[in-house]
């Protein structure tokens, strides 16, 4: 999973970055400072997979990654190129969602690029610079499918579909907020819209907003009617308190969390959010050479979740043995989930149930 992190100059997009990360981008006060996408790569944190180490004691322990991209700060104009706009545009297709940060505090001594602070201002002006590049892209679609309607009045359909997102698009709305069928989502998936993508809108408060009530701040209020009109997810998030805890152990992570009275990073919740948003879910594999996680797409059948260890599991897939994970730590070993029959024999019809342990049976 990509998630490419977004913002406007200065909203503290690489003090987050460098935080979740520990990848060291440079972070300063001025725009710009990020021109290559700076890239980090994290283990996805999941306790069932520790348990499954303490069971097997594996030579070889692989957790699921996320790969985050800091990509550089964007400005009005983006779309026609103006300050690193065509390689921001660039760099966030290559993400499968993304961490918008917008900026919930105060501080003179950050500077903003508007000059004053707005939660809601700024999350427009990157959406419009989205949405223009999407409307540069349909126009061309639209001319083409006009030349089918032509040759083909089957292709009507299609052409009336591509006008009615096009109007919705000049609205200043973006493509994630269109309504319509499952079937025209499936025509309209062959050109990738930067503005359907999912979005986790990160709120950016200060420390005492964050530990002592973010609802009535009014930036993070904007955020949360913006998101929820768009089918968004928002997080809020303290970048700074993200920076201090970056270096702790887990155990001073944990007690300086439970201090302020939270339960997990920042990282844990947009984890989680990412992975609700894009609808994955993780199924595992457990042994003595190794314990390791899987990420798919909720709904994934179990050939196709084999295939993503080797494609010869797919091709030659016969069967898999699956045991549910509380079945198996409710049992203490597989020979015991065995003997009580909880060890389940799955077709090639079998859909994928996140926390599945499994052993796929295969030959080619």
């Amino acid at each position: 999973m990509k998630l490419g992190m977004v913002g406007l100059p200065n909203v503290g997009k690489s003090t987050l970055f460098n935080a979740l990360t520990n990848a060291g981008a440079e972070s300063a006060n001025y725009p710009f400072c990020t021109i290559e996408p700076n890239v980090g790569v994290v283990s996805v944190p999941d306790e069932r997979l520790d348990k499954l180490a303490e069971m097997y004691h594996p030579k070889k322990f692989t957790p699921a990654v996320l790969e985050f991209m800091d990509i550089a700060g964007l400005v009005k104009g983006a779309s026609k190129g103006e300050g690193l706009g065509n390689k921001f545009l660039a760099d966030i297709r290559e993400a499968d969602a993304i961490v918008h940060v917008v900026r919930c505090f105060e501080d003179p001594d950050v500077i903003h690029v508007e000059g004053s602070i707005g939660a809601a201002r700024d999350i427009e002006t990157i959406n419009l610079e989205l949405i223009f590049a999407d409307m540069e892209m349909l126009e061309r679609r639209i001319a083409k499918t006009q030349k089918m309607v032509r040759a083909d009045k089957k292709y009507a359909a299609e052409l009336e579909l591509l006008e009615r997102l096009m109007a919705h698009l000049e609205e200043g709305k973006s493509a994630r907020s269109f309504d319509c069928t499952d079937e025209e989502k499936e025509i309209l998936s062959s050109s990738p819209f930067l503005s359907n993508k999912p979005v986790i809108y990160a709120a950016n408060l200060c420390e005492e907003d964050f530990t002592g009530g973010y609802e009535n701040n009014p930036h993070f209020q904007a955020v949360q009617n913006i998101a929820a009109e768009e089918h968004a997810a928002v997080l809020p998030i303290c970048a700074k308190i993200e920076e201090e805890i970056a270096d702790m152990s887990d155990e001073d992570k944990q007690m300086f969390l439970s201090d302020l009275g939270l339960k997990e990073s920042g990282l844990n919740r947009i984890i989680k959010e990412g992975y609700a948003l894009l609808g994955y879910i993780s199924f595992l594999t457990a042994g003595e050479p190794e314990v390791r996680a899987w990420t798919i797409t909720r709904g994934t059948k179990a050939p196709q979740a084999a295939g993503k260890i080797h494609t010869d599991f797919e091709r030659g897939f016969i069967r898999a043995e699956v045991v549910a994970f509380d079945d198996l730590m409710a049992c203490g070993s597989m020979a015991a989930a065995k003997e009580k029959g909880l060890v389940r024999l799955e077709g090639k019809d079998y859909v994928m149930q996140d926390g599945d342990i499994v052993l796929f049976r295969f030959n080619v």
